[in-house]
């Protein structure tokens, strides 16, 4: 029995070391000009606690917080870190999920989404702005615009969308962290025998 504990503790750190090898340490956040007004709360030690229960509410609130619109998404997922006490480093890093290849056609599938709870005329698709000549805060400018005039159907969309992505990610952390667990004990048990 004391060496399935033992195992045990040893996976759990083996699966630390790989999840902190690719996360970022709380100084680098801390000089983050956007995370800076939270001072030290940000130091709290859960924040950076790091097991499977941390890990999977991290990815959760990534997962929700990354379809926040525009630079708001690391503010947000910081925010509920704090609240719901989990690893603030992975919900961050977590957010990257959306990207400038990725975001439009999320938004798209969340317009979907929302006009099929909502019902057929809830809102009016139009092709999102192209990248031209202009600036790029000009190109901004016009996709918000976009953004703002998709409407209910868009905003419903993404909070159900959030909402599933989350909830899938919280799962499939947990079972993730358990199969790599039971892979070690195993391991370990073939390799004694």
């Amino acid at each position: 029995m004391e060496t399935r504990s033992s195992s045990f503790g040893d996976d759990h750190k083996d699966m630390r070391r790989l999840l902190k090898r690719y996360l970022p340490d709380h100084e680098t956040l801390a000089a983050n000009r956007w995370l800076a007004p939270f001072g030290s709360t940000l130091f709290h030690p859960r924040l950076w606690h790091l097991n499977r229960h941390s890990a999977a509410g991290a990815v959760a609130v990534g997962m929700f917080c990354g379809l926040i619109p525009g630079p708001f998404q690391m503010l947000g997922a910081a925010l509920c870190c704090m609240v719901f006490r989990v690893n603030l480093p992975l919900a961050l890093f977590t957010t990257l999920y959306t990207n400038p290849l990725t975001i439009l056609p999320l938004y798209v599938a969340a317009f979907a989404i929302g006009e099929w709870i909502l019902g057929p005329g809830a809102g009016h698709f139009t092709a999102p702005p192209e990248w031209g000549a202009g600036s790029l805060a000009s190109w901004l400018d016009a996709l918000l615009a976009w953004v703002a005039g998709l409407g209910k159907p868009l905003f419903l969309g993404l909070v159900v969308l959030a909402s599933g992505l989350s909830l899938a990610g919280y799962l499939l952390t947990r079972v993730a962290w358990r199969s790599y667990l039971i892979h070690q004990w195993r391991k370990r048990r073939n390799s004694l025998t």
